[in-house]
């Protein structure tokens, strides 16, 4: 995409929080050697270019300043992939929770 990004379009920014050096050394090795970066969603308050400066307001009125980095993100999260030791009680736990004993297999 090229040219100017409308104000008011939903968007999302980067912003790096923490340099590499600047990490808590608790931090597991790996991850003391990368940046802290966040991302946030939100509505772009004036014209602006990616990977430009822009400022965006949220849905809960915050405003942040951040590098423009997509045009209509998308909401991509999950929990991860199923445990089988979970799936496999899911059923006991659930007639355990509402009272009902479980039948012998």
């Amino acid at each position: 995409m090229s040219g100017l990004i409308e104000k008011g379009s939903w968007v999302e920014i980067e912003r790096i929080l923490l340099h590499p050096g600047e990490r808590a050394p608790q931090v597991p090795e790996d991850t003391h050697q990368v940046s802290l970066v966040m991302r946030v969603k939100g509505f772009l308050v004036e014209p602006g270019a990616l990977d430009d400066m822009a400022e965006i307001e949220t849905p809960t009125g915050r405003r942040l300043m951040g590098v423009l980095v997509e045009v209509n993100p998308r909401y991509c999260h999950s929990f991860g992939e199923p445990l089988p030791e979970l799936t496999a009680i899911a059923g006991e736990v659930r007639s355990m929770l509402s009272g009902e004993e479980m039948a012998d297999d």
